[in-house]
């Protein structure tokens, strides 16, 4: 009887053995599995983050672009803004310039007006006289163009 469990002792530990020996090659096959998921996950992430960066810089190029298209526009609206202004200036000057004018001849007609009842029959005014300065139409002034410039004009 001593010889067969010492027969049955030597087979179960061959039994054990080759049962640890499985169990060991079925952890480092789980062990190879997890490394290879792990490798394929962290590739997967290392392409999903040089995607987002490479999206990134697009959106930089991008907003750089539509930023220099906005600089540009403004520069131009500025540009046509300040062109408006001194256009604008100019027709204050000329529109002060005529109002003057216009205040003068009003005050010509106004003394001719008057002057009617002194000379009589008024006869003086009723001969064209190209030359004369008491005919409002012929009066060399109102021939010159109103010229204004914007440097005229500080702000």
């Amino acid at each position: 009887m001593a010889s067969s469990s010492g027969t049955s002792s030597g087979s179960s530990l061959i039994q054990n053995s080759g049962s640890e020996e499985n169990l060991q090659a079925l952890m480092d096959q789980r062990k190879r599995k997890r490394m290879i998921s792990n490798r394929e996950s962290a590739r997967r992430s290392r392409m999903r983050k040089q995607k987002h960066l490479d999206d990134l810089v697009a959106q930089v190029a991008q907003l750089k672009k539509e930023n220099h298209q906005i600089i540009t526009s403004i520069n131009i609206t500025t540009q046509h803004y300040l062109n408006v202004e001194a256009d604008n200036s100019i027709l204050r000057a000329q529109v002060s310039e005529l109002s003057h004018r216009l205040e003068f001849l009003n005050g010509i007609v106004s003394l001719l007006n008057s002057s009617n009842g002194l000379f009589g029959d008024s006869s003086i005014f009723n001969e064209p006289a190209a030359d004369s300065f008491l005919n409002p139409l012929n009066m060399s002034y109102l021939n010159q163009p109103i010229s204004a410039s914007a440097d005229m004009f500080q702000y």
